[in-house]
């Protein structure tokens, strides 16, 4: 006797539909954590007209703490487990501390276009990471697509700085190693906890360091308040810090921390964009070809589908 399967074919297309929708979902919501970041150096330009970077980087920390904090409180969220807690000290030491310091202090000697250098060789860092910590195991084609993009984006952002080495890029290339591992772990742990949970407890955990620090720097910094400086420190604690963070982490545990991590090759360009209209930083005629470009990478990266892992 026969039996009969009992998965329909219309209950198999609604499982596609279902998983192509989450993929979907999980595209836009890193795609708005890209945008968010890419302001981030142009807003952390305008706050170092007010602030001095180590005063920049307590405040904007505390400032997200404070959000965060009322969030968790509001949704009444237990404290994680012990297991988790390693992990969070690592979305903290290099996303919330790490990355916004040294790239602060690289900002004081670079410009945006420049400092984007990092951020263009952040995905491909990023992917690798997650290898080696996950044992996700991305195809070739994925790879190839990822390094064509993190070339294009090198190539175009060293020609946009003139190919000088800055006295900041020693603080760009340890920005571009913290960040990759406070991502690669965010995400993974965005895949066991919601990300606006693995986000909030991090900038809690940052909170005592940020409090010392804003308690040391303040008074040997001098403060001169401006719009920009205001605005600029507002964006980078909110925008970048707790929003940005939130719907990247959301999207990276819906499409993998690998897929993920290449929409960030829009950014530098995003973030040239923003300093040509924010900063009145000049923008040559090559930024459509490169962003050309760089579209049908993301778009070959997406399309290879989820990694496998070791194993």
């Amino acid at each position: 006797m026969k039996v009969k399967d009992s998965a329909t074919p219309e209950s198999a297309i609604a499982v596609g539909s279902s998983t192509v929708s989450t993929a979907s979902g999980g595209v836009v919501l890193a795609g708005l954590g890209v945008v968010a970041f890419s302001l981030t150096f142009p807003s952390t330009a305008w706050g170092l007209e007010s602030f001095g970077p180590w005063s920049l980087v307590a405040l904007r920390t505390l400032l997200a703490a404070a959000i965060a904090g009322g969030v968790l409180l509001a949704g009444r969220v237990p404290v994680p487990d012990r297991r988790h807690r390693a992990g969070l000290v690592v979305v903290a030491a290099g996303v919330v501390v790490g990355f916004p310091l040294l790239t602060t202090l690289a900002l004081q000697t670079s410009t945006t276009s420049h400092a984007a250098v990092v951020v263009g060789l952040l995905p491909l860092t990023t992917a690798v990471f997650s290898s080696l910590r996950t044992g996700a195991r991305p195809p070739r084609a994925f790879w190839i697509a990822a390094l064509a993009g993190a070339a294009v984006v090198i190539a175009f952002t060293v020609q946009e700085s003139g190919g000088a080495l800055s006295g900041g890029d020693l603080y760009l290339f340890g920005a571009l190693l913290v960040c990759a591992a406070g991502y690669t772990e965010g995400g993974r742990l965005a895949g066991i906890m919601p990300g606006w949970q693995v986000v909030g407890w991090a900038l809690i955990l940052s909170l005592p360091l940020a409090v010392a620090g804003a308690a040391v720097a303040l008074p040997l910094e001098p403060v001169r308040l401006t719009a920009h400086g205001v605005i600029g420190l507002v964006w980078v604690a909110a925008g970048s810090t707790f929003f940005g963070l939130y719907v990247w982490y959301r999207g990276m545990a819906e499409i993998g921390v690998p897929r993920a991590s290449q929409l960030q090759l829009a950014q530098p360009l995003l973030t040239l964009l923003w300093s040509f209209f924010l900063l009145g930083e000049e923008v040559s005629t090559a930024a459509p070809v490169a962003a050309i470009a760089v579209l049908v990478c993301i778009a070959a990266t997406q399309r290879t589908g989820r990694a496998r892992r070791r194993g």
